[in-house]
């Protein structure tokens, strides 16, 4: 029965993943279903040739090729859908797979609605920032320093994510930080995140359209 029970709701997510992909680019499914039956009919061709199992086989890879074309462009759809919202950043954070630690609040705000984000990790700790480089340096070097202040001989590192000229694009934010260099064990990661909760000042999420709920797509896992 839960089984029974599972597959509508399955298949009802993947309805609505189509629609956000079509929404972003209207040539997005035909894409994935080109790619699939492309590699069916090429399956099909060997079978005439070699035997029927490779038609078998044919239709398993046709699946799977589909899969991991639909699995690229709503990636590529979802980031498009967070880009310039506030909070994008957050969403992408809280997204790593692995042992990372991420304030839920901002630690830092400015009236222009800038923010820094802090995450724990096996590099240490890192900031966040999500607005220009003109305004989030000096929000950054200013979270540094009480960081440092806590987190003695902790790693700090500061990344810009933005499109500005030396940022890190949303849809690479992930990639740049599963790049970094493993620098704590993992009991010295939770004993760093305890003493980085202490300084967390009570500032409220900026308000904005991000879909409550929205399921990011997750990058390699830190091992």
């Amino acid at each position: 029965m839960a089984k029974d029970a599972a597959a509508p709701g399955r298949l009802k997510q993947l309805r609505m993943v189509a629609q956000i992909i079509q929404q972003a680019n209207p040539k997005g499914m035909p894409i994935v279903y080109a790619s699939a039956l492309g590699t069916l009919i090429v399956f099909v061709v060997i079978g005439v040739i070699f035997g029927w199992t490779w038609i078998v086989f044919g239709v398993f890879a046709a699946v799977l090729v589909g899969m991991v074309v639909f699995s690229r462009l709503a990636q590529k759809a979802q980031y498009s859908m967070l880009h310039g919202q506030p909070g994008a950043t957050y969403a992408i954070l809280q997204s790593l797979r692995g042992t990372w630690h991420v304030e839920e609040k901002p630690v830092a705000v400015n009236r222009d609605q800038d923010l820094v984000f802090r995450v724990v990790g096996f590099p240490g700790v890192i900031l966040v920032s999500e607005g220009p480089s003109n305004r989030v340096q000096r929000m950054l070097l200013a979270e540094k320093k009480r960081v440092q202040r806590v987190a003695v001989d902790v790693p700090v590192y500061d990344v810009q994510c933005g499109d500005g000229e030396g940022q890190i694009p949303l849809a690479k934010l992930q990639r740049h930080m599963m790049k970094l260099p493993r620098n704590l064990k993992k009991g010295a990661v939770s004993e760093v995140n305890n003493r980085m909760r202490a300084l967390t000042p009570a500032i409220p999420m900026p308000k904005g359209p991000i879909p409550k709920g929205a399921r990011m797509p997750r990058g390699p896992k830190m091992r």
